[in-house]
């Protein structure tokens, strides 16, 4: 998906270079002025399948994420990918069909759409730090303790161990300090023990996968209250240019700029 942003990116850019660089009041010279401008057949258009793919991915994902529309063929995370996937082209294609000219109502639809743009980026960074199920389905707070596994009983159950080299473990996988810091010295202990090869591999992911879990916990609160703040942000500038969207359709529609139908 990332790939298809930018290859149409690019292709908008190289197709319409020469147009999109002059300055406005030159434009109407460029051999191609009826074809690029925002009333144009390609302007319009771009505008056009730009607005109609925000419009899909926001009335899918919400119709799937409350309604549960579909659940049975798509995961939540798989259409959210989607989702973003959409409102990224779609108001990169209204970008070009406003072919860099903002003025008056529209520019504050832009600029809401800018702000929708970068508020679901920060907000797909705090969604990847929430743990959830293969569904997509968020976590409880016990339900993600219940996911921790007993260094102590794992390490007597799978490695040959004496108490002294098994505390020294633990004490190292439960320090507060750089993680990194405490994998070198865990490294270094596990070699200077003469540990077998693997019984070194098992332990190390042991206790990497038990630092992850801890610090998933100790952020899960957090970044759901978080979560809750940016719909906040995200939602109010969605309608603005929303509402803003369909003033600005129903007045091109009374102007007679109807495209090609």
């Amino acid at each position: 998906m990332v790939v298809v942003t930018l290859v149409v990116t690019a292709y908008l850019i190289y197709s319409g270079y020469t147009y999109y660089s002059m300055p406005l009041e030159e434009r109407f010279y460029h051999p191609h002025h009826l074809w690029f401008k925002p009333s144009g057949v390609y302007g319009q258009g771009l505008g056009i399948v730009g607005t109609f793919l925000i419009l899909f991915g926001v009335t899918i994902y919400i119709a799937r994420k409350r309604y549960n529309f579909l659940s049975k063929f798509i995961r939540l995370k798989y259409l959210l990918e989607f989702h973003i996937f959409l409102c990224t082209l779609g108001p990169i294609l209204v970008l070009f069909h406003t072919a860099f000219k903002f003025g008056g109502i529209v520019s504050i639809a832009f600029w809401s759409m800018v702000a929708v743009v970068l508020s679901g980026v920060i907000g797909r960074f705090i969604y990847n730090q929430i743990p959830r199920t293969i569904e997509g389905r968020e976590l409880t707070l016990n339900e993600v303790k219940g996911m921790k596994t007993d260094l102590t009983v794992a390490l007597e159950e799978h490695v040959e161990i004496d108490d002294e080299i098994k505390y020294e473990i633990l004490t190292l996988a439960n320090t507060e300090s750089s993680s990194s810091k405490n994998r070198r010295s865990l490294k270094h202990l596990l070699a200077s023990e003469d540990f077998a090869k693997e019984d070194r591999k098992y332990i190390l992911k042991l206790v990497k996968d038990d630092a992850l879990l801890s610090r998933k916990i100790a952020r899960l609160q957090k970044m759901q209250k978080l979560f809750k703040y940016w719909h906040v942000a995200h939602m109010p500038f969605a309608l603005i240019m929303l509402v803003i969207v369909v003033i600005h359709i129903g007045v091109t529609v009374a102007f007679g700029y109807k495209w090609i139908f």
